[in-house]
């Protein structure tokens, strides 16, 4: 069957919408190319560097479901627009920082900014387009953009950097959201949940700021933070299982798809923002590439993600979630390994590109297989939560990562030692968790929910 034609109207709605998604995609890579260049003209030393893209991704994690809640609540038109204003205020106030309080701060509002705006611009998607095939499409779109968002970020932040000044991959967004704040109120549509929706508050407050206790603890070292984020993100599972209406179904760990499935998006997506940042950093300041390099080189095996891409969901329909997930997951972590090997001289880039190209490969293959495992083997009546569940484990992971794999990099005083260390550190870990969910998706039953 022929799938029907767009209207004019909502050409304009997918624009807008996709379009938010899109350049919140791009924002963490743009900015993370820039790192040392923000880092040596506000002041931050080469350990705290990680608190950039920590401070955007603690919110974003913490705050998404409550945002989203409130969007239900309130209307997701709202939410959407209000994430967009505080946006290009928070990218504002970035470009004009001069010192460290006011840069992470800025940083930490484009965080809440991206947890209100990205769970309203895809509910607004799927009910703006209400036949399943034209979703589909907008669905897949948004999944392609969503890939293929480290590259062009990596490629513009690299552009903008290199050409005029680091503080354009914060004002790059200001135009952006002003165009969209100015012509989104008119075509999209207005849209709410029904009622009976509830808020979450205490679980939202001990979540961001047991994720934040955790994080200070890695990255600081800090024992007794890390022991009262430990408590606290133990006090928000205590809380989830208690409340009417929880932000994550921590019911649906019980089935074992989901539950290895979620084990496996944390590890993907923290391991590789991890590592992100780890070869940012040696590029810059072991290599001493400038940002139009770095983006250059990104950007090459950055294309291996579009190509995943378009490529994963048919290799997994093909061979089965599962067998996928765990090769291209050894395919990440596999290619990470080699670069243990990494040297002082620019000659390692014939080591480092292929071995970037075949691991961001293996990384979006990898996501696919795992998102299809962790969704579905729930009832219809529980896709949604599960979906839920799968974001809220790739936010965590990415607020993470970064700080986890920084901080054992900074147990080494030699930058290359440190990041050697944490390369061997990644590859361990993904291969742990190869194993543990070979073993446990290797029992697990489409019918049964143990």
């Amino acid at each position: 069957m022929k799938t029907p034609v767009m209207t004019a109207r909502q050409r304009v709605i997918g624009v807008l919408l996709l379009g938010a998604s899109f350049m919140l995609s791009v924002d963490f890579s743009i900015l993370n190319i820039a790192l040392p260049v923000v880092g040596h003209a506000v002041g931050l030393g080469i350990h705290d560097l990680s608190w950039v893209s920590t401070a955007f991704a603690l919110p974003a994690a913490g705050l998404a479901l409550l945002f989203g809640r409130l969007g239900d609540l309130f209307g997701r038109k709202g939410m959407f627009l209000t994430g967009l204003a505080i946006l290009a205020v928070a990218s504002l106030l970035g470009g004009i920082a001069t010192n460290p309080v006011l840069l992470l701060g800025a940083r930490a509002l484009q965080g809440v900014a991206a947890a209100a705006t990205a769970p309203a611009a895809l509910s607004l998607l799927i009910t703006s387009f209400t036949d399943k095939r034209l979703r589909a499409r907008m669905l897949g779109l948004n999944g392609a953009l969503l890939s293929g968002g480290f590259t062009v970020g990596a490629l513009a932040g690299g552009l903008l950097v290199g050409t005029l000044s680091w503080r354009w991959a914060f004002l790059i967004n200001v135009p952006v959201a002003i165009a969209i704040l100015v012509v989104a109120p008119f075509v999209v549509p207005a849209s709410r949940a029904p009622e009976g929706v509830r808020l979450d508050v205490a679980g939202a407050a001990s979540v961001t700021a047991g994720l934040f206790a955790v994080v200070f603890g890695i990255t600081e070292r800090s024992l007794p933070s890390l022991a009262a984020g430990i408590v606290l993100l133990i006090a928000f599972f205590w809380i989830e299982r208690r409340v009417k209406a929880p932000l994550v179904a921590l019911d649906l760990l019980a089935r074992r798809s989901v539950r290895w499935g979620n084990l496996a998006v944390l590890t993907i997506f923290s391991m590789e923002a991890g590592l992100i940042f780890l070869m940012t950093l040696y590029l810059q300041d072991v290599l001493h590439f400038g940002a139009l390099t770095t983006g250059l080189v990104f950007g090459v095996p950055g294309l291996a993600s579009i190509g995943a891409g378009i490529l994963a969901g048919r290799i997994v329909g093909k061979r089965g979630a599962r067998r996928v997930l765990l090769t291209a997951l050894a395919v990440q972590g596999g290619f990470t390994a080699p670069l243990v090997l990494l040297g002082h001289a620019s000659g390692s880039l014939w080591l480092l590109i292929p071995a970037l190209f075949a691991g961001f490969f293996g990384h979006i293959t990898s996501v696919v297989a795992a998102t299809v495992t962790a969704t579905s083997d729930v009832p219809d009546s529980d896709a949604g939560l599960a979906a839920g569940l799968v974001t809220v484990s790739q936010r965590v992971a990415t607020a993470l990562g970064v700080p986890v794999l920084g901080g054992v990099m900074a147990i080494r005083s030699d930058l290359l030692d440190g990041i050697h260390l944490s390369v061997v550190v990644d590859a361990l870990l993904t291969l742990a968790v190869i194993v543990i969910v070979g073993a446990g998706l290797k029992k697990a039953s489409p019918d049964s929910p143990q």
